[in-house]
């Protein structure tokens, strides 16, 4: 049996690149895997709610395979890949005609998007769930979401994987702290990846100023690129508010630099895509104690094994309340951290996860 394997790949800006060449090298130890073939057995599509995926969505609808849905969020892929006509087509063949008024408003007021809810209510699934042999999913919210769209699918739930990396020793972590300008005793909040408007970057720069002013010796390192120009603007005057540290898109080095100089990682998603981000895992996978919105998206994870930060109206103030209690009581923090590191080094191996995947590809 040959595979294909579908996927933005390393150095594409994107975590589906960096799980996809980890997830490559796992199911090469089970048989042959080739990289976009022309022809194979199965294909393997890798699915994500932005346009690196264009091409190879198209190649799921024209030749059936395996999807792994990334994002339980196609929308705003779709609003970029499509002109307006075919937009509004797609939503009605996603909801009916009976809705072909709402697809209209929503390409109108498409700019807004990101941070518009009704734009995450309606993944737009239907059309890759239906073609597909089978979905690939990480959690119970994403199956959730298929399943809604195409009562029929196949779905199969697989951990999302965690490759332990050659972490940096002590002394190179102290001596990027205080690089970049962290002193000694200060507890480090990290938010890490691509910085769009659903990780709630205003709300968390905005409780973070008043949780230093009761905290003195927080700080919250900024690392990522924007993934828009009015995120940016609206967060600039922020990022230059005491304790903040900016930096860009990191490098994989860089990246575990900087998460190993972190004592917490804050890693918020509302509205949500369904998605299990690969940035939770990895923290967690190395002992971080991670923030996270309290979702379905996270049921499979063990109680106590992260910081569970409401969403909506009380989101703001679950999110002062649990980086306060993070931050003057690093022994608990500690603690939630090794919770979460030993269930992710339990459940969501690359062996682990390869196996599973190489079981659906067979089964398919």
């Amino acid at each position: 049996m040959t595979v294909g394997f579908y996927s933005p790949l390393p150095p594409a800006p994107t975590g589906v690149a960096d799980y996809a060449a980890t997830l490559l090298a796992g199911l090469r130890q089970f048989g042959d895997v080739a990289i976009a073939p022309s022809r194979c057995d199965v294909a393997l599509y890798h699915l994500g709610n932005n346009s690196l995926h264009a091409a190879i969505y198209r190649r799921a609808i024209a030749h059936p395979g395996i999807v792994v849905l990334h994002d339980a969020v196609l929308h705003h892929f779709l609003l970029g890949h499509l002109d307006e006509r075919n937009y509004i087509e797609e939503f009605v063949y996603n909801y009916g005609e009976w809705h072909r008024g709402l697809a209209r408003d929503l390409w109108r007021w498409r700019g807004g998007s990101g941070s518009d809810s009704r734009y995450f209510e309606w993944p737009m699934l239907r059309r890759a769930a239906e073609s597909a042999r089978a979905i690939v999913v990480h959690n119970p919210a994403a199956a959730a979401a298929v399943l809604a769209h195409a009562p029929t699918a196949r779905v199969t739930e697989i951990p999302h994987l965690f490759a332990m990396p050659d972490l940096p020793g002590g002394g190179a972590v102290l001596r990027y702290r205080e690089a970049i300008g962290i002193e000694p005793g200060d507890f480090v909040f990290g938010i890490f990846g691509y910085l769009r408007e659903s990780k709630r970057l205003i709300t968390v720069l905005e409780t973070f100023a008043a949780v230093r002013r009761e905290i003195p010796n927080a700080r919250l390192l900024v690392a990522g690129s924007f993934a828009s120009s009015d995120l940016e603007r609206a967060a600039t005057p922020l990022l230059s508010c005491p304790g903040v540290v900016r930096l860009p898109f990191l490098t994989e080095r860089e990246f575990w630099l900087a998460a190993s100089a972190s004592d917490a990682c804050i890693n918020l998603r509302y509205p949500s895509t369904g998605e299990t981000s690969g940035i939770s895992i990895r923290l967690m996978g190395i002992g971080k104690p991670v923030l996270m919105t309290d979702a379905l998206e996270c049921s499979r994870f063990p109680e106590g094994a992260f910081l569970r930060i409401e969403g909506g109206m009380a989101e703001r103030e679950s999110l002062h309340h649990h980086m306060i209690l993070a931050a003057s009581m690093p022994e608990l923090a500690r603690e939630v951290g090794g919770r979460a590191e030993r269930h992710i080094q339990q459940s969501h191996t690359v062996e682990e996860v390869a196996r599973q995947f190489w079981e659906a590809l067979r089964a398919n």
